[in-house]
């Protein structure tokens, strides 16, 4: 039976860091991140105190940035804010579950790995489709496009709380846009996920409506707005 309501979603940074994604980790009793180049993602309990914002400023270093993703927990004051974001978390209950094996132009998906991280980085330095690191797609699985061997399109998955992965990444080059290769990676991705018994899941920007729109007829539904945030340690 399907619960939208699961609480692991609640805080989808810590657990993942506590779960699937531990030996990506680095902790400081109830402070958590993820090692260097993978992502910057970084929580502390929604009852957070003082100890908790200090371990975690330990485990960065001074002047360093904390992405808190939807971490509820506000910190210290001289914790200095650099980024405020509305979302909306949704997961997949519906749509097509049928995969096509290509996009409309014929281009297969493929699988990407280590080799292809330089494309990967400059597709997403390209679109900026959020935080993307040397080594985040060791997270999980990522699949891409390729038109005449360039890299065009990808998505993969980011976070993994018990039972949910999160798809993430979902970028399309400009000159490749309009071809439906989001949809088809999306589609891919989900249909993995949910081979392997879990549930796929995704964050977006509330001003994202296109992409909304899209996600929406591949049978995802909000689940819960969102607020992202980021800040600086003292």
């Amino acid at each position: 039976m399907m619960n939208d309501d699961d609480p692991v979603l609640d805080d989808p940074v810590g657990q993942s860091l506590g779960g699937r994604h531990a030996p990506l980790a680095r902790r400081l009793g109830r402070a958590a991140t993820y090692l260097t180049g993978v992502t910057t993602f970084s929580c502390v309990p929604a009852d957070a105190g003082r100890q908790d914002w200090d371990d975690l400023a330990a485990l960065l270093g001074p002047d360093a940035f904390a992405d808190m993703f939807s971490c509820p927990a506000v910190p210290p004051p001289t914790w200095e804010p650099v980024f405020r974001l509305e979302g909306r978390q949704m997961i997949r209950s519906g749509g097509d579950r049928t995969v096509p094996p290509r996009t409309a132009s014929g281009t297969a998906v493929v699988e990407l790995g280590a080799d292809d991280v330089p494309e990967m980085l400059d597709l997403v330095a390209r679109t900026e489709p959020g935080p993307f690191w040397p080594r985040t797609h060791e997270l999980g699985t990522y699949l891409g496009v390729r038109m005449e061997g360039t890299l065009v399109a990808m998505a993969g998955e980011r976070l993994r709380p018990p039972g949910w992965a999160e798809i993430s990444a979902v970028c399309t080059a400009p000159e490749a846009r309009g071809r439906g290769h989001a949809a088809l990676l999306v589609t891919a991705l989900a249909a993995r996920i949910e081979a392997r018994g879990e549930r796929p899941f995704l964050h977006v920007a509330e001003t994202n409506t296109g992409a909304i729109a899209l996600y929406e007829r591949l049978g995802f539904s909000t689940r819960k707005q969102v607020t992202f945030r980021g800040f600086r340690t003292p």
